[in-house]
Order: structure tokens, then sequence, then C-alpha cells
């Protein structure tokens, strides 16, 4: 299971448990809440009721009076309010009123008038002097359902004479319970989306930097070069990821000047062999003609070794770069007609014709000078490898990153067990017409310019006649 859909999927769990736990703590905290609620508003509202029909309790005139008469019209009124989305069409407060012995002197409802309530936890405590509440049971409507029950003390003469209590179902609060209860449950659902969401992006953005940080510690691994990725906005991986690039320059360090060592000193030894025996000749008793082509050797080893010098220390220099400096966008017509100007000398003296073609739309992005030294040892090698009388072909081509230069001569195909040491260190062919060879590092440079431009370069037999060398190199910006 890959760590992005493993981190998603931990989250996942603890939004989706942490919001139920949520809905389901809040959800059983709105019904009471609500009845508390109510409970207080019913025992503010019982002791004002019981302030207003004390006179009239007082002088025994309650069924008479007008609060009795106002208890009458209470019960029929309809509010016909919507309050929070619920439609009320209809009064269901009960007041009922009982005397110092809890025998009830008043009902809205009519029911209960003459009966003994004095047992009742409402009556009985607020008789004794105590807060009196209970909640009963009953049927409406063939549902059973709970009555709130909320009474206050009738005082006269610092004496309780009578109660007053109001009821309320609490069916009738349970349409304003479910309504929060939706409202918690919806919102619950948009925040744990929301959250899943930012979970799911932060779990993306997370692994997005151990993915890189991952291919690039392989990419490492197989020896390949380029800069670290940034991994901007996460810290710690961008550490990590310098520290890794910093080992990856230091073990290399190690590794490229021990294999440069190596190469540089099996390719000196046959030069400085040559040097030798022919110095120590040149110590006999030889004639001019002998002396002078002993001479010449030595000056032609000599410049052998120079020249490896020389473009190995251009590799090595070129090798330890991880990136471009300063890309610009390079046509490739410019950089073709600037080698084959400094290349047409010896293309005249050898009577080669160079046909270039090169469309005006191919552009290249890039370190100019780094393409020219590629383009010319590409040229260099196909010239070197032509007959005298010969055509060279300058090709360009859009291919599916950019654009791709081709050079074609039209000289021997290159031998079936030469093809996959192209690109070794100073593995070079003899060269036309003389037999001689190069310094074998040309062809590596290429690759490397290649490279650090995030392009390829290859070399193969023409299916009809001579070799093709071509370099694919990304396109220029828009």
């Amino acid at each position: 299971m890959r760590f992005s859909l493993r981190i998603f999927l931990g989250y996942f769990l603890l939004v989706v448990v942490l919001g139920a736990y949520l809905v389901s703590l809040i959800g059983d905290e709105i019904k009471p809440t609500v009845r508390q609620s109510a409970e207080e508003i019913l025992a503010e509202s019982a002791n004002l009721l019981a302030e207003v029909i004390r006179d009239d309790f007082v002088a025994g005139t309650l069924d008479s009076g007008t609060f009795s008469e106002a208890i009458g019209r209470f019960t029929l009124r309809q509010p016909k309010a919507t309050i929070w989305g619920v439609r009320k069409d209809s009064v269901d407060l009960r007041v009922y009123v009982t005397d110092a012995a809890g025998m009830v002197q008043l009902d809205s409802t009519g029911e209960a008038v003459g009966q003994d309530y004095s047992q009742w936890r409402d009556v009985y405590l607020t008789l004794k002097g105590e807060y009196g509440a209970r909640s009963s049971t009953i049927t409406i409507d063939g549902d059973p359902t709970t009555v709130m029950y909320v009474a206050a003390p009738i005082v006269s003469g610092g004496r309780t004479v009578g109660v007053l209590t109001l009821a309320k179902p609490n069916l009738s609060m349970q349409p304003y319970i479910e309504r929060a209860y939706e409202k918690l449950t919806r919102a619950t659902i948009i925040l744990v989306g929301l959250g899943l969401v930012l979970g799911g992006f932060f779990s993306y953005w997370l692994s997005r930097g151990i993915t890189q940080l991952t291919d690039f510690a392989r990419h490492v691994a197989d020896g390949g070069g380029g800069p670290p990725p940034a991994l901007r906005g996460n810290r710690e991986l961008g550490i990590l990821s310098q520290a890794i690039g910093t080992m990856r320059d230091k073990l290399e360090g190690k590794s490229y000047v021990e294999n440069y060592v190596h190469g540089l000193t099996h390719e000196l030894k046959s030069p400085l062999a040559g040097i030798q025996s022919s110095a120590e000749l040149l110590g006999d008793d030889l004639t001019e003609s002998e002396r002078a082509r002993f001479v010449e050797h030595i000056q032609r080893e000599t410049a052998r070794m120079q020249t490896i010098v020389e473009r190995l220390l251009e590799l090595a220099k070129l090798e330890q770069r991880r990136e471009l400096q300063d890309p610009v966008d390079v046509p490739l017509a410019s950089i073709v007609e600037s080698v084959r100007s400094s290349l047409g000398p010896q293309m005249d003296r050898r009577s080669i014709s160079p046909c270039m073609e090169i469309p005006p739309a191919a552009t290249v992005l890039g370190e100019r000078f780094l393409l020219e030294q590629a383009l010319r040892n590409l040229w260099q090698n196909a010239l070197d490898h032509s007959p005298d009388g010969a055509d060279l072909t300058v090709e360009a081509h859009p291919s599916p990153r950019g654009w791709r230069l081709s050079i074609r001569n039209q000289g021997d195909p290159i031998p079936d067990f030469a093809m996959p040491r192209l690109f070794e260190r100073f593995y070079s062919l003899p060269r036309h017409p003389n037999g001689t060879k190069g310094s074998g590092l040309g062809l590596p440079l290429t690759e490397s310019i290649a490279k650090l431009h995030g392009g390829t370069v290859s070399v193969g037999n023409h299916p009809v006649k001579g070799v093709v060398a071509s370099m694919d190199l990304p396109s220029a910006r828009r």
C-alpha cells in the first residue's frame, strides 16, 4: 500500500471517528439543554403568574376573576407563528392552581378541578418552601410523551397560600431538537468532508515530497546526476534532500578522482613509453633522417598527451556540473553555421561538401558555448571518418521533446564489437585516412553536454551508407 494512501486512510479514520463522536456528544446534549432552557423560562413565567393571580386567589374570586377569563381566552388562541422553521398554530401550555391543601382550584384544561394534587412533587415541594418541579408521562394522540411541570408559590402575608403550576409537553419541543440535530449533523458532515479534502491534499503534498526524495535517492544509487529536489514548503525533507545531494557529491568526488586517475594513467602509458624509447634512441649514433623521425614521434606523442589532459579536464569540469548556467534560446542554424565555418578549411582541403538543412524554427534551450562544443565533436568525428570528396549531411528535425540534430557521413560502418563501447572514456577507432586514433573523449564529452541539457546523444550506422550521430535537445521556452 502506498505511503500516501496509508496516511490518508489513517487521517480518514481519525476524522470520521472524531466526527461521529462529536455528533453523538453534542446530540446527547441538545435535548437536555433545550429542556433546561424551557424549564428556566417556565420557572420565571410561573412566578410571574403567581403574582398576577395572588389578589384574586386571596379574595376567593379566582373562578370569576380576570385571570380565569384570560386563561380561557388563552387556550383558544392561534399564534400562527413560524419559529426557527417550525409552524405553531396552537398553544400547549397548561396552567393549574392548587390551594394550601393541594386541591386543584383552577385548571386551564378543566380536567383536574377538585382533585387532590398534594402528593405531586411540583405541589408538594412548593408547599414545603422548596423548588417544585416534576416530569410525568402522558399519552397524546396515541404517542407517549413526557410533560414538564414547574410550580411557583402564591404568597400572601409571608406564607404560602397556594401553588401555580405551568405544564409543557416535551413533544412540543421535539421539532426544535430534531432541527438542531439535523443542522449539527449537516455541519459535521461538511466539516468532515473539508477535513478529508485537506487531509487528502496534505497526504499528497507529503507523499509527493517523499516520492521525489525516494526517486532522487534511487537516481543517486544508479549513478545519476542532477540537482536534488527543492521540496519547497517542506523544510525537513528539503534539508534531507540537500544532505543526500551533498553525500552524493562527496562520494562521487572520491570515486570520480579514482576513476580518472586510473584512466589517465592507463592512457598516458603508451605515449610515455613511446617518448622514452625515442629519447633513448636519440642518444645513439643516428642519421639526420632517423633523428628527425624520432623527434617528430616525440612531438606527436607529446601533443597527444596534451590533448588527452585538456579534454579530460574539460570532461571532468563538465561532469561536476549539476545544471545549466544562465540558459538561453539558441537557434540551431547559428551554431551549425559557426561550426561549419571553423571546420571549413579541413573540409575544403579534403573536398568534403556539407549539406545543411536546418529549419529557422529549430531553437533549443541551453548554453551556446557547450552546444557548439558538442556539435563540433560530432562533426569532427564524422569528418575524420569520411573519405575524401564525400558528402556530409547536417539536418534538424522535430522530436518528441524538442529537436533532433543529426550528422551523417559516408564512411565505413561501425563494427558491431565497437558499438557498446563508443561512449567509453579513451575508447577510439582508427580514423581515416592515416589510421591514427583520437583521445577517445569526444563522445563522452558530448554525452555529458547533452545530459546537462536534458537531452541524449546516439551514434549508429545508416541503413544505406555511412554513420549517423544524433543529439536530441529540448525546445526553447515559449
